[in-house]
């Protein structure tokens, strides 16, 4: 059995949850920077789209992504470990690489944990395309792996 979830616009309600789910899931080792204001001023701003799946009324995930003319930046994506691999991180890169095409942006631009395998893999597994080595793009203190989708490529 396939478990429900719903995805849509976060609301300013949301923003401690997806900052604590930010600290939890993605920020760990690092000093916090994704906080409840923060997130929340992400969630008010036009040119960024902060999405939340929930289930059962409780957020299982999130993702943040700031629209550019001709880019979009995926700044974060985290789901619940317990709803991992269920579908929700697909689902919801898909409603946002939808609203890119919509807004005729062709390119999906990233940044993830060198050392993150699982989410290098995800992200492939999606059409990502690694484009280099950042040192030092966390905080000074871990290395990013840049990645790239071009979305004309996939439509």
């Amino acid at each position: 059995m396939i478990d429900q979830y719903d995805i849509s616009l976060a609301i300013a309600s949301d923003a401690a949850a997806i900052s604590e789910l930010s600290r939890d899931a993605i920020e760990q080792g690092l000093p916090w920077s994704w906080t409840a204001r923060r997130v929340a001023r992400s969630i008010r701003d036009r040119s960024t789209n902060v999405v939340v799946a929930r289930q059962a009324r409780s957020l299982i995930g999130f993702a943040i992504m700031k629209y550019e003319e001709e880019e979009a930046h995926l700044l974060l994506l985290a789901v619940q470990a317990a709803q991992r691999r269920k579908g929700v991180g697909s689902a919801l890169l898909a409603w946002l690489e939808a609203t890119v095409g919509v807004a005729g942006i062709g390119i999906v631009r990233l940044e993830t944990r060198a050392r993150n395998d699982e989410a290098r893999s995800f992200y492939r597994h999606h059409g990502f395309e690694e484009v280099g080595l950042h040192e030092g793009y966390y905080q000074g203190v871990e290395d990013a792996m840049r990645m790239t989708k071009d979305l004309r490529r996939w439509a």
